[in-house]
């Protein structure tokens, strides 16, 4: 257990270091993208979706996580991509921001 807690105080200690940790994800074959690994609450494969009538394009639907309602945004669709086909390994990349989570589709 020691030493998962010195790896925590290392990555905790990457801020005052100018430090970044990232995680990389694409939404096409051939452009990366990537998001600081503080911001990531946690990656986990696409749940059932409950569908809003009437949302913006960009949101796939809401998912329960955790007890929880959170808007499914899709990635490919909100920066102008064609819309993410529903087959693949999909994923949820779960963010969070001055105390807002945002819930990200992607598709591998």
């Amino acid at each position: 257990m020691s030493s998962v807690l010195s790896s925590v105080d290392q990555r905790t200690q990457l801020v005052g270091e100018n430090r970044l940790e990232l995680l990389m994800f694409t939404l096409n074959s051939r452009q990366t993208f990537a998001i600081n690994v503080f911001k990531v609450k946690e990656v986990l494969k696409l749940p059932a979706l409950t569908q809003l009538p009437g949302s913006h394009s960009s949101i796939r639907g809401v998912a329960s996580l955790r007890g929880e309602s959170v808007p499914v945004i899709d990635l490919r669709r909100a920066i102008g991509f064609p819309p993410a086909t529903d087959t693949g390994d999909q994923n949820l990349i779960i963010t969070e921001y001055n105390r807002s989570v945002q819930v990200f589709w992607s598709v591998k």
